[in-house]
């Protein structure tokens, strides 16, 4: 762990940038000088940024269909990767889906089990969010156990079946592709579809039942794709606090009137609106709404969609950053990171001040990332 007394640069306080001592001893912001001053000049310190939902680790785990050998070393690739964008915690969204493939319950098993391998070799702190698809009914039972030995604290319920399609009986888009990631024939992969749709009757009672479980585990619990503030209510009394990634912004409001918390995506954000033409994540985040941004499919979009607010829509850097910082760490109830206080985790991502690149990425204390002049600085004797 580095110990030191950064000065000259421009730390991150609730009331702005300020050039102000930080001191880290033992991994945490302490308020008394460790002894080793360290000159960032020309730097701005900022906390760790959070990512509360983030898939782009599939790219590493499963580069290619057939190519997932290696997924202690792709998931070592991630961690790398968020490190150099800033990010010191990190939710891998993993899908528990009828989709197969990469989204199947097979592979998620995979990936867990290469989590609970990783997670202690890297500075990164790593978490698991569970995406579970709701119309899996036969393993709506066995996975709460599953989650608990896994030691996934985050579960997110979606429903992506194509519900109009398969009520006319025809086949969806895609079907040929998911079928073979799947791993079945493709007539056999709509049968399968349809066998799903034809017991969305029994979906409520199985909800009732999972979510009720998970809390009593003490998991956290969210829904993805809220499109009304009716569904946001059914989710919200299963005990589903979190609503990720509204489809509207009256999903959005309903959210924030029950005292839920909204989350959005980053990448929403940087390209102007969503692809799937929901509300746009500028829209909720004007309104007053997001409380967290997070990476979604791109891992560098946090740090560029915080700044893009501080720049280009005029919020302060508190308000802008606390959206990959602060935000995110309250509404996982993480009380000793999210800020640059005494007490909390040296968890730090150090920007370039005329580039606002990544330069370095601290993580409990523990360098993920440096490059350039800040590494020679941090690491000089």
């Amino acid at each position: 762990m580095l110990e030191m007394d950064v000065i000259g640069a421009q730390v991150l306080h609730p009331d702005g940038l300020k050039a102000e001592l930080l001191s880290l001893a033992d991994g945490y912001i302490v308020d008394a000088p460790s002894g080793r001053a360290v000159d960032l000049s020309g730097f701005i310190v900022l906390p760790g940024l959070i990512d509360l939902h983030g898939d782009g680790f599939e790219r590493h785990v499963a580069p290619r269909r057939g190519a997932m050998s290696e997924m202690d070393e792709g998931l070592i690739a991630t961690e790398a990767e968020l490190a150099a964008n800033g990010i010191t915690t990190a939710y891998l969204a993993q899908f528990w889906s009828w989709e197969g493939g990469l989204r199947g319950p097979d592979f998620a098993s995979k990936v867990m089990a290469s989590l609970a391998r990783v997670r202690d070799q890297v500075p990164t702190d790593l978490h698991a969010q569970m995406r579970f698809e709701i119309h899996l009914l036969e393993d709506c039972a066995r996975l709460p156990q599953m989650l608990s030995d896994w030691g996934v604290d985050y579960v997110v319920f979606n429903d992506h079946l194509p519900h109009d399609r398969l009520a006319e009986g025809r086949k969806p888009p895609r079907l040929t592709g998911q079928a073979l990631k799947a791993g079945r024939n493709p007539e056999a992969h709509f049968e399968f579809l349809l066998n799903l749709h034809s017991r969305r009757g029994e979906v409520p009672a199985a909800m009732d039942a999972m979510t009720a479980d998970l809390a009593a585990r003490g998991i956290r619990l969210g829904s993805h794709d809220d499109a009304d503030p009716a569904t946001r209510t059914i989710w919200r009394k299963r005990g589903a606090r979190v609503s990720e990634f509204p489809e509207t912004l009256d999903a959005a409001q309903a959210a924030r009137d029950a005292g839920d918390h909204v989350v959005m995506g980053a990448p929403n954000l940087v390209r102007g609106g969503s692809h799937k033409g929901n509300v746009s994540a500028l829209e909720v985040v004007r309104a007053g709404l997001c409380d967290a941004l997070a990476s979604d499919y791109h891992y560098p979009s946090p740090r560029r969609a915080a700044l893009g607010l501080i720049r280009d829509h005029g919020l302060g850097w508190d308000e802008g950053w606390g959206l990959v910082s602060s935000g995110p760490a309250r509404v996982m109830g993480m009380q000793d990171r999210g800020t640059l206080a005494p007490g909390m985790r040296a968890d730090m991502v150090i920007l370039d001040a005329t580039t606002l690149r990544v330069a370095a990425t601290l993580s409990g204390g523990r360098a993920s990332f440096m490059s350039g002049d800040v590494a020679a600085r941090l690491l000089a004797a």
